[in-house]
């Protein structure tokens, strides 16, 4: 019995011991992969508001050349009169 009890408390400490290094690196590794979805989501973020910036670029590019076009339109209206 005392002998079966020893055995015990040795797997025991064993396995505590390695509990705790398991335990870190399962941590580690955890923190790392947050960091890098962290680091997605940031570049998400970036791409999403360099697409809305070209986005109003490409827009007021396209109002201006209207604008133009209109203002040609006009003043060959106004020749032919």
């Amino acid at each position: 019995m005392v002998e079966e009890l020893r055995l015990l408390i040795g797997f025991l400490a064993v396995g505590g011991g390695l509990a705790i290094p398991i335990t870190a690196i399962l941590t580690t590794h955890k923190r790392a992969a947050m960091k890098l979805k962290i680091q997605m989501i940031e570049k998400e973020t970036e791409l999403e508001r360099l697409k809305m910036e070209s986005y109003e670029v490409e827009t007021e590019k396209l109002r201006l050349e209207l604008q133009q076009e209109k203002q040609v339109l006009l003043e060959m209206e106004n020749k032919e009169r």
